[in-house]
């Protein structure tokens, strides 16, 4: 009987995720989202494979050579091909993505999850933290958390998933609200579970929809955040492929060579774009409230 209710659960879970996609398919705005991150991901595995060239090795003598069959995207003030920092540069965005949103998820959704379930002085200590934390411009934010820190890509991560907690935290608090609420959140008081055995099988599973979109778009955001910290300075450090910081090395020489500013920028607009993209798509296609 065990058994028979556990293959019904699989098969409802399995459900509810091949109608989640089915509906994500039915729009062309969030199916090319979602080949763009596809791309990012793949990129950034086999960037190795791919690169034509060393990203980080160039030669004075080729510095500002235009594109050719050769550097299709041409080379840097250093010599170094342009297309294949770029390749690289995938990788550390995936990095940064992934890195930058856990440290968010992670402390706000414990965040929010102990505010709205607990509720009272907890709920009002919580969220007067989160506020504050609103209250200061979001790069602002970051860049006094990286100056304590100190410049590098890895303490531009940590800035980056610091200044997102928020984020986390404001809409896990709601859903946790509303989720509370429920009967079947009473029945498990009724019977004896610990508040740790309800938030974590009752609570946070029917949360997951709210958190997931807000990853996905909070990953292209941290993309863009950490990119301008790299601009300034303060995130990763010569001679690491990161767009932001191929950004900052061509700036000087943005009418000598256009090239070396112009596709680290598209790179950071198409992936941002991408993220955003597959976010709007994966909220209206996790919303119970649409119907097929």
């Amino acid at each position: 009987m065990k058994k028979k209710n556990l293959a019904e659960g699989n098969n409802e879970v399995t459900g509810l995720w091949a109608n989640v996609f089915k509906r994500l398919k039915k729009s062309k705005t969030s199916m090319f989202g979602l080949l763009i991150v596809i791309i990012l991901l793949f990129t950034a595995v086999f960037a190795p494979l791919m690169a034509p060239h060393d990203p980080i090795v160039g030669q004075l003598a080729l510095r500002h050579n235009e594109p050719s069959m050769e550097y299709i995207m041409g080379t840097d003030s250093q010599g170094r091909d342009v297309f294949s920092r770029i390749l690289y540069g995938a990788r550390i965005s995936v990095e940064i993505g992934i890195i930058s949103v856990g440290i968010a998820l992670i402390l706000g959704t414990a965040m929010g999850v102990v505010s709205g379930y607990y509720g009272g002085k907890v709920d009002t200590i919580v969220m007067r933290f989160v506020d504050i934390m609103l209250a200061f411009p979001t790069i602002l934010l970051a860049l006094a958390i990286v100056t304590i820190l100190g410049p590098s890509l890895t303490n531009a991560m940590i800035a980056v998933g610091i200044v997102n907690i928020p984020r986390f935290a404001r809409i896990v608090r709601s859903s946790v609200l509303s989720v509370k609420e429920n009967e079947y959140i009473e029945a498990a008081i009724s019977i004896g579970c610990t508040d740790f055995e309800i938030i974590t099988r009752h609570i946070l599973p029917n949360c997951l929809a709210p958190i997931l979109v807000q990853s996905t778009l909070t990953i292209g955001t941290a993309i863009l955040e950490a990119a301008g910290l790299s601009f300034l300075g303060l995130g990763a450090q010569p001679p690491i492929s990161e767009w932001g910081s191929m950004l900052a090395d061509a700036r000087g020489y943005m009418r000598q060579a256009p090239w070396s500013v112009m596709y680290p920028g598209v790179a950071i607009m198409i992936t941002v774009l991408g993220f955003n993209l597959l976010g709007d798509g994966l909220r209206d296609a996790l919303d119970p409230r649409l119907k097929e």
